[in-house]
């Protein structure tokens, strides 16, 4: 079954904007006067004199001075030598001189290559290197003394601007090694002279641009650990952006509050619908302080977030009402179930439940409607009592999108019960993200919502044939989203991208008759964990078998907090441990289960998977199973040896469910 929004599929932009530079100025002639980021003043001082971030006020910036930042900083960019088709690259976290720089760059034609303030060392050599970056904006004096020690390793590298200042030994250390280190506020001030120089210079190279211009290049890693270079193009990102008003109810000035990394896709796919809906954003952080504070400081109408962050802010509203205990306690309980028991009703009369297999709308209206009216008083008491002082607490907020991993059922109902109905999403960075969003009229739970215009999409089987709904199958993407290609690698792209524009996603997933997707698992390795982090599991189950002590492994942890594994020991290793440490042998399975046993395998991962070798915090391994067979071809194995990681999955359910329980 396909299922498409409209019959025409397009690679272009759906209105007269070729670019995003060209959309944002429309925007600013539109609202100039309406503001369009929130940026935190200087950090206020505690008594005690550290810095404290929540509580900071927020500074409006308008669409003028935003547009009037951009083009200074193109200008810059210009007299910088800069030119169209140049890789430009950003290293930084979210910050309101982000977005100034990227529309800085994308305004001269240039591309810009992103990545966070996390970054390796190695990561930037081969993602600055590979795309040959010879001006770089980094967040400050560390992303600069990170580049520095690689200066080798990046010949093309010639100039840094930081948006912080950057003290005068590190500056002479750049000198040193041929590197020019620029503060921002000096970009911009070389843009204005440009622009005395050169009047209507930048907007005469805006004027240039088209939709298939390349954008930006974010790189993603693949299953064998080497970065892949994600093209994505104006369009690309311009043709989403009228889907946005279907999933949600936007007005100009509304105010969205930003927790996510801008240089994930994500993000910066909303950053740029925040400005074709003339709205504004507010930089916060996922920390929960932080946040809580801002919610109330800024009041916004909507938020986009990871699972992660939905479930921590349910967790917060729950662990603040078990403190407060007794009988606020139990009456929040008592609504929380209350209004659990009034939504499915509800949902089961507007035909709001997700149709499968087929179901009958009639039949659901009839069967819930006199529920519904008898539990409509008491979900109007529990609101009064209970629901509408939570929705204060996140300052109003309307609605908000979760994507970046599957959001667990009980965070989805748990904010569906109080009044904020959230809009699930599917994407990856090879559609610029977006595929599909619940929308604010048809917000089906238990669905990743429909696809979004302009957009097909297709459940094939493994022969190509595709399927009805309710049939599991791999799920493929045709749209003006789908990526441009791999930088570089295009037998790499030839692998995902056909002649004809579907994208194999590697996803495995299902439709509904009401043309909704449902993901239902992965034929790709890479691990989506629940705060949106990407994770190849191969170089980590590689590293492990460096151990003596592991023979095969398994790393899992899709949509969980965490990464765990299950792992064949080396029999023979063990039981030679055992000997020499007389440990009685009764039985090989249950000598694994030996406190003894396990602390070696403990010591073996966190010394293998660790900082020290290169992984990432989030790329460890926090818990494991010993398991006493090895895995067998035909059974866990293919014929090539290689991991059937779904048939794993569901073979070893139950271990994996014990490895995450309360997690």
């Amino acid at each position: 079954m396909i299922i498409t929004d409209n019959r025409k599929t397009t690679r272009g932009t759906l209105f007269a904007e070729q670019t995003l530079p060209l959309m944002l100025r429309k925007r600013v002639g539109e609202t100039p006067d309406v503001v369009v980021q929130y940026v935190k003043n200087v950090p206020a001082k505690r008594p005690d004199g550290d810095s404290l971030e929540a509580g900071e006020r927020f500074k409006p910036k308008n669409y003028r001075q935003f547009y009037d930042e951009i083009r200074y900083a193109a200008g810059g960019l210009l007299e910088l030598g800069v030119k169209r088709g140049d890789h430009v690259g950003i290293v930084a976290d979210n910050r309101q001189e982000w977005m100034v720089s990227d529309f800085g760059v994308l305004s001269i034609g240039a591309a810009d290559v992103p990545r966070g303030g996390d970054a390796t060392a190695q990561e930037l050599v081969y993602i600055l290197g590979t795309t040959a970056c010879a001006v770089v904006f980094v967040e400050n004096q560390k992303q600069v003394t990170k580049l520095l020690s690689i200066r080798a390793e990046l010949p093309a590298l010639g100039m840094l601007i930081s948006f912080d200042p950057v003290d005068g030994e590190t500056e002479a250390e750049a000198a040193a090694a041929g590197i020019q280190v620029l503060y921002f506020p000096s970009l911009l001030a070389l843009g204005q002279k440009h622009e005395v120089l050169k009047p209507g210079d930048v907007e005469a190279e805006m004027d240039k641009g088209g939709s298939e211009d390349i954008a930006t290049i974010i790189f993603t890693s693949g299953t064998t650990g080497e970065p892949k270079g994600v093209m994505l193009s104006h369009g690309n990102f311009l043709c989403q952006l009228p889907s946005f008003a279907l999933i949600f109810d936007l007005r100009p000035g509304d105010i969205w509050l930003s927790v996510l990394p801008v240089w994930h896709v994500y993000e910066r796919c909303i950053e740029y619908v925040i400005f074709f809906y003339k709205t504004g954003i507010a930089y916060s952080k996922p920390i929960a302080p932080v946040l809580m504070a801002d919610f109330q400081a800024v009041r916004p109408q909507w938020m986009v977030s990871v699972p992660r962050v939905w479930e921590a802010i349910m967790d917060g509203i729950n662990r603040n009402v078990r403190q407060q205990g007794g009988l606020r306690k139990r009456a929040f309980d008592l609504c929380v179930s209350y209004g659990l028991m009034y939504t499915y009703v509800r949902d089961l009369v507007f035909g709001l439940l997700p149709n499968f297999h087929g179901r009958i709308r009639v039949v659901d209206a009839v069967v819930g409607f006199l529920p519904w009216l008898l539990l409509l008083p008491g979900q109007g008491i529990a609101t009064l009592l209970v629901f509408r002082h939570i929705r204060e607490r996140l300052g109003g907020l309307r609605a908000g999108l979760s994507g970046g991993g599957t959001l667990p059922a009980k965070v989805d109902h748990f904010f569906n019960a109080v009044g904020i109905r959230l809009r699930e999403g599917y994407g990856l960075t090879e559609t610029a993200p977006l595929v599909s969003a619940r929308r604010w009229r048809e917000a089906r739970r238990g669905t990743i919502g429909q696809a979004l215009l302009h957009t097909e999409v297709r459940i094939i089987d493994e022969k190509g044939r595709t399927l009805p709904p309710g049939r599991n199958g791999i799920i493929c993407v045709r749209g003006g989203q789908v990526m441009k290609g791999y930088y570089r690698k295009p037998e790499a792209t030839a692998a995902v991208l056909s002649p004809d524009g579907w994208l194999n996603t590697g996803d495995i997933g299902m439709m509904t008759y009401d043309g909704e997707l449902r993901i239902t698992g992965r034929a790709k390795d890479t691990i989506v964990l629940r705060g949106g982090e990407n994770v190849e599991p191969v170089p980590i189950e590689v590293k492990l078998r460096e151990s003596a002590y592991i023979f095969q492994c398994a790393v899992v942890g899709q949509d969980q907090k965490y990464l765990a594994a299950l792992i064949v020991p080396v029999q023979a290793a063990v039981m030679a441990f055992a000997e020499e440490n007389g440990i009685p042998i009764v039985d090989y399975e249950l000598l694994l289960q030996q406190p003894e046993i396990n602390e070696i395998i403990v010591n073996e991962v966190a010394d293998l998977v660790s900082p020290r070798a290169g992984f990432k915090p989030f790329e460890r391994i926090f818990k494991f199973k010993l398991l006493p067979k090895p895995f067998e071809v035909g059974r866990e194995l293919s014929g090539k040896q290689e991991l059937l990681r779904h048939r794993i999955q569901a073979l070893y359910a139950r271990e994996i469910h014990g490895l995450f329980k309360g997690a």
